[in-house]
């Protein structure tokens, strides 16, 4: 490994997290062709089904490919899929060397598509800027190990720790830059999910405005059915479907008049009178979503923070005082007993948003 190997995987990296939101379930793969020092082609993978990032930058580099050095943030694949292995797209260049941050844990490459490489005779390097791609395709990750996806807890709240007043009023706490922050986060996800209490008081619409590079599934916990005909959830149903997360026990006229507004129900098992998390998103997992975003409220964030279900935090702190022992918190459920057992974010950064006198502070942070 070299510096320079460091500086091309880094703008590999760059590269691959062009295709967030437009590629998943398949990971974010960013890839640069190098000769003599000086870059000959580059490629991302754009879209789901689309041209690998390898096949992007090789197709730039032409000739130039030849005797050049492929940088890659993922093991190129090895086995015919929506698309044809990578490896001999590599091969057919005539590149001399293959530089990738990791190994793709996929089992149809696992390490296969590496050892094709070599046994034609390809130099291959695997490790730089390795941690920087496992963070890049964490919710890849997470959804092969696990068969779950990948959890964004996002609220909005005042310096004082209050999502609403003991009132229930919450607009806005947050200023119109953290909104469209919020709005933007929405259109990379696969679902956004909330609670029957959120739709009830809020009416939310749920959709990313302008919208996304995906149209997230707009998920209700909702166990009883309670979710009103004339919400405008299900008054855009043509914009973006709703599943209603229901108990398996539910009101079978209930669920009759659910379905017939165009609502897609899931029933679940429920635990200590809330919707099983862990089965929710098992479901969800195998619909192959990748990312989902929970916008609350505070029950519902208590219930995914109790099953250990949240991944990432997206945090919006207004300069603002609300009080009151009623007002609502974040993240209600039971809790844990003492501070050692709290889910401790590893990383995290923070940033204002906002042009005007009071910015809000972002806070983002990941396990």
């Amino acid at each position: 490994m070299s510096d320079a190997d460091q500086v091309w995987m880094r703008r590999a990296l760059e590269l691959a997290e062009r295709g967030r939101g437009a590629v998943e379930p398949n990971p974010l793969v960013g890839a640069v062709v190098v000769r003599d020092g000086q870059v000959v082609g580059e490629g991302w993978h754009e879209c789901f089904g689309g041209p690998h990032a390898e096949v992007h930058a090789l197709a730039q580099a032409g000739a130039a490919a030849q005797g050049a050095t492929l940088y890659v943030t993922l093991e190129p694949c090895c086995h015919v899929g929506k698309t044809p292995p990578c490896t001999e797209a590599v091969l057919r260049a005539g590149v001399a060397r293959v530089v990738a941050a990791m190994a793709d844990p996929f089992p149809q490459v696992a390490g296969q598509g590496i050892a094709r490489l070599q046994a034609a005779g390809v130099a291959v390097t695997v490790g730089v800027e390795e941690e920087a791609a496992r963070r890049l395709n964490a919710p890849y990750l997470k959804l092969l190990a696990t068969g779950m996806p990948y959890v964004y807890a996002k609220w909005a709240m005042t310096l004082d720790g209050k999502i609403a007043t003991r009132t229930g009023d919450s607009r806005w706490i947050s200023n119109r830059a953290s909104r469209h922050l919020v709005h933007a986060l929405r259109g990379r996800m696969d679902a956004i999910i909330v609670g029957i209490g959120t739709a009830l008081a809020d009416d939310p619409l749920l959709t990313a405005r302008p919208p996304g590079p995906r149209t997230a599934t707009r998920i209700v916990l909702d166990s009883r059915g309670r979710l009103p005909s004339e919400s405008q959830l299900i008054r855009t149903l043509a914009d973006a479907p709703v599943l209603l997360a229901v108990a398996e026990q539910a009101d079978p006229e209930t669920m009759k008049r659910l379905r017939s507004a165009g609502c897609e129900l899931l029933p679940l098992p429920v635990q200590d009178g809330h919707i099983s998390i862990p089965a929710l998103l098992a479901e969800l997992g195998r619909r192959r979503m990748t990312n989902v975003l929970v916008e609350g409220g505070a029950g519902v964030l208590g219930s995914f923070h109790d099953a250990g279900a949240i991944d990432e935090v997206h945090v919006f702190i207004a300069p603002r005082l609300a009080g009151g022992v009623e007002s609502k918190t974040p993240i209600a459920g039971r809790g844990v007993e003492r501070i050692a057992d709290s889910l401790e974010l590893s990383h995290w950064d923070v940033q204002s948003v906002g042009d005007g006198p009071r910015p809000d502070v972002f806070i983002h942070g990941w396990r």
